[in-house]
């Protein structure tokens, strides 16, 4: 399904999204590298075996990006002009290697672009949860979405 234009979103909409994704070692230490973080908590598995998790948890920065690119298959692909920003950014549980994320996204808000009358502002509330259902992410994500095209004129 791609991205829906602005007048398509309705406040309090629902977005159960479809696509289901592991979460590997692999995909945890290689987000580590390329974004130059050492911390033992999410690499170092002898050490964090002393640790309340008992071993390492997946980059939290990892697990934001997962939740966002999950939704945008369904909310904002080909039809966002840009991410506005991001607030009220929680992980409320860890999320290991060998879990499954889900996400569902609800927008809590819509308004026209007071600057740009062929765009609209969306805010959107994401939250990815794990297997069991444990919340282990959520926020809430802004952005500038396109209006539907005008039909070509048939003169």
């Amino acid at each position: 399904m791609p991205g829906l234009w602005f007048e398509e979103f309705r406040e309090g909409m629902v977005i159960e999204h479809p696509i289901r994704r592991t979460v590997t070692d692999a995909d945890n230490v290689l987000f580590c590298a390329l974004t130059m973080n050492p911390a033992a908590l999410h690499l170092d598995a002898e050490a964090m075996k002393a640790s309340p998790f008992g071993r390492p948890i997946v980059n939290s920065l990892y697990t934001l990006g997962l939740m966002v690119g999950i939704s945008v298959h369904d909310t904002t692909l080909g039809t966002a002009v840009a991410n506005l920003g991001f607030d009220e950014v929680a992980f409320p549980a860890p999320l290991f290697p060998g879990d499954t994320i889900r996400v569902r996204t609800t927008v809590v808000g819509r308004r026209e672009s007071r600057s740009r009358p062929s765009e609209g502002i969306v805010t959107f509330l994401h939250e990815a949860m794990k297997q069991d259902e444990t919340v282990v992410a959520r926020c809430r994500r802004v952005a500038l979405m396109r209006k539907r095209p005008p039909e070509p004129s048939s003169a």
